[in-house]
């Protein structure tokens, strides 16, 4: 397993919250960076809904214009069998 390069830097914390995790024996560096990468994996994949939101509707109308080929044997929720 390889290890992520690590960089130094520089925050600015609300200083009773540092001391507070301090306190509790919180390692304020992995916290921050655990909290950073899923900052970015969710702008990411906002970024990517954002940019594909037009693929998204055209799908959608596409669906609604064109029934399910086999909408007659589907089972959906509630539906015990096949022919319900």
């Amino acid at each position: 397993m390889t290890t992520a390069q690590k960089r130094k830097t520089s925050l600015t914390l609300d200083a009773a919250m540092l001391d507070r995790a301090k306190d509790l024996g919180l390692n304020v560096s992995a916290v921050a960076e655990a909290a950073l990468s899923r900052a970015v994996a969710d702008a990411t994949r906002q970024a990517w809904l954002a940019e594909n939101a037009a693929a998204f509707a055209a799908q959608a109308a596409w669906h609604d214009r064109t029934p399910h080929p086999l909408a007659d044997i589907l089972v959906g929720p509630g539906r015990s069998t096949w022919t319900d």
